[in-house]
């Protein structure tokens, strides 16, 4: 069957959206800039500016410098960043961050706890996170909205309901966080999980070292090792949202034993623990991304243990990267999290097992790189998942949230939150 044209309406959300998201992707540009960009007549981007600039997510305004010239100067088209806004959360197994995050990707205001290595407790997470969202939100402007929540989860996390089936380094299975945490906030919000590595895949391509690079694989150190898959522009996280667990291809068949249950996986040879151990520095005191970047610092400084585990580690973590060329053909590999430090102490064994590890031919285009956008590249990717649903559809979802009140505090006093 045919299917039908596009109705007017149809068209116009899709515009809206479009151009929204340009402005939160790219940033500040003209109205003549937006036209060429998205290959539209001047009236039409001003019909879709003015219906945003009514809707509070965009102001236009006069160019800061304007040259002297004949004619009107095109108007330049800016996000509203303080009146529109999501809420992010990076859940690491040792860290707990939330973030204030307003349209155009501008980290507005954030707080940071260390997370303790203890068995996991999903009521005493989310009170924690319910915490910094009142202590943000209280913060904002009565007329800012918030329009969206998301959060990156060191786990597997099923996409249709947030659920956390398994994450082993946090100890958390089969846990209805994305509900406990909806409910906890009090917004009217749905929160979006994600697999942080997944997320952190995203934020690269948008808004990092990937831009522009239409297929890239994004490789992200905790303690454990995960992976996301940018193909054509868009993420590969499977049927259910488990895709990208990198961290879990054997490369070593004999190897160390994983907390997966299986042996010689990627994360149980170059994760946190295997590092430490190989460089003899395990003990009281000795564990997270500080202890992983001293033993990084000590090699540089001459330690040979040090050193020698992190060649050793590098040697295996070419192999896994040469695994991934051959099968994706990548345009580039983004290291992050602890990786990012891995990788630039042990550079030349990675590329060596590049070299010797993969066809000629996907080999000869990939770029190896660190992740621009440091230690908060999941909690970005986590913003950017909570942004989509206004995205695609920005006035019928600031609407709904303005009608209900949802994206607000309730005025209610003594919460335990």
């Amino acid at each position: 069957m045919m299917r039908a044209a596009p109705s007017q309406e149809e068209v116009r959300r899709h515009n809206l959206g479009t151009l929204l998201r340009h402005i939160h992707l790219r940033g500040s540009a003209s109205r003549a800039e937006l036209a060429e960009g998205m290959g539209l007549n001047r009236s039409t981007i001003m019909a879709l500016t003015s219906e945003l600039t009514a809707a509070g997510v965009v102001r236009e305004e006069l160019p800061r410098d304007t040259p002297r010239r004949a004619g009107r100067p095109s108007l330049v088209v800016r996000p509203e960043s303080t009146r529109v806004y999501v809420l992010a959360f990076d859940i690491g197994v040792d860290r707990l961050v939330a973030a204030r995050v307003g349209l155009g990707g501008v980290i507005l205001e954030r707080r940071e706890a260390t997370r303790p290595r203890v068995p996991f407790d999903p009521d005493e997470l989310v009170g924690a996170l319910a915490a910094f969202t009142r202590q943000l939100v209280r913060r904002t402007d009565r007329d800012a909205v918030c329009v969206g929540a998301g959060a990156a989860f060191s786990g597997t996390v099923r996409r249709a309901d947030g659920m956390i089936r398994y994450g082993p380094n946090l100890g958390a299975i089969d846990v209805s966080l994305g509900n406990a945490l909806s409910r906890r906030l009090g917004l009217g919000l749905t929160v979006s999980i994600g697999n942080d590595a997944n997320l952190g895949a995203l934020a690269e391509h948008r808004r990092g070292i990937g831009a522009g690079c239409t297929d890239l694989i994004y490789l992200h150190g905790d303690v454990g090792i995960g992976g996301g898959i940018i193909v054509g522009g868009r993420l590969l996280d499977g049927v259910d949202g488990y895709g990208g667990e990198v961290g879990h291809m054997v490369v070593n068949p004999s190897g160390r034993r994983c907390a997966c249950g299986s042996r010689g996986c990627l994360e149980a040879e170059i994760g946190e623990h295997a590092l430490l151990a190989n460089a003899g520095r395990t003990g009281a005191g000795r564990v997270g991304r500080d202890a992983v970047r001293a033993m990084v610092d000590a090699a540089a400084r001459g330690d040979a243990a040090a050193r020698d585990a992190l060649h050793r580690a590098g040697d295996w973590l070419g192999l896994g990267v040469a695994n991934l060329v051959n099968v994706f053909n990548p345009g580039m590999v983004i290291f992050g999290g602890t990786l990012r430090d891995i990788y630039l102490g042990s550079a030349a064994q990675v590329r060596s097992r590049l070299a010797t590890s993969t066809l000629a031919a996907p080999r000869e285009r990939v770029k190896l790189r660190t992740a621009e956008l440091g230690d908060d590249t999941t909690l970005v990717g986590a913003a950017e998942l909570a942004f989509s649903e206004v995205l695609d559809d920005p006035l019928e979802v600031l609407a709904r949230l303005r009608t209900t009140a949802a994206g607000r505090l309730p005025d209610r006093s003594g919460s335990n939150a």
